[in-house]
């Protein structure tokens, strides 16, 4: 398997349908710790819809679109990050994150997610990638700021969960923007 190493102890990497039944494990530990602030059709409950969220990224990485990994620490799953979006075409992408808790306050995320951006600017030439977040997920904006992104805006009341709407905010950086900070 293909993997690029985040440190000693932990590595990311492609998240594919074969780890359908790993993926659902994981979901079980992460489920109610994350739902509330991932997109609802991403929150698994079992081995078959785990088997379905992968494979309809699958579908979308064939189709040079969106894209998922995971984030393994001493061996073991424990959360990934995503190209929510990708599109050459128009040179952006919006990526995401979710992490279990026990593995929170690691640096895995951030880390995970800088790869995901040299990549998509270094590589693909992209010239612009997007973070969306609930604007009370402080841990989220957080990451946001470490990977150099500039808060664009909120967009009131656009993110539906449990019978409320929360506001949500916009966070981006452009490619030179990325090549100057980690020059």
């Amino acid at each position: 398997m293909l993997s690029l190493p985040l440190r000693d102890d932990a590595r990311l990497g492609a998240l594919e349908t074969w780890h359908a039944e790993e993926f659902a494990a994981h979901m079980d530990r992460a489920r109610e710790h994350i739902r509330p602030w991932v997109g609802q059709r991403f929150v698994t409950d079992d081995v078959d819809g785990a088997r379905a969220t992968l494979a309809r990224y699958a579908e979308w990485q064939a189709a040079d679109g969106a894209r998922l990994y995971g984030i393994w620490h001493d061996g073991r799953l424990v959360g990934g990050v995503m190209y929510v979006s990708f599109s050459a075409d128009l040179g952006s992408c919006e990526i995401g994150c979710w992490l279990e808790p026990s593995a929170e306050g690691l640096g895995l995320v951030t880390a995970a997610c800088r790869a995901l951006l040299d990549w998509a600017f270094t590589t693909r030439g992209l010239a612009r990638a997007e973070w969306h977040c609930r604007a009370d997920n402080d841990r989220s904006a957080a990451v946001a700021k470490r990977l150099g992104m500039t808060l664009e805006g909120v967009r009131r009341k656009a993110w539906p969960y449990q019978g409320e709407r929360h506001d949500k905010e916009l966070w981006a950086v452009l490619a030179e923007e990325w090549q100057e900070w980690n020059a």
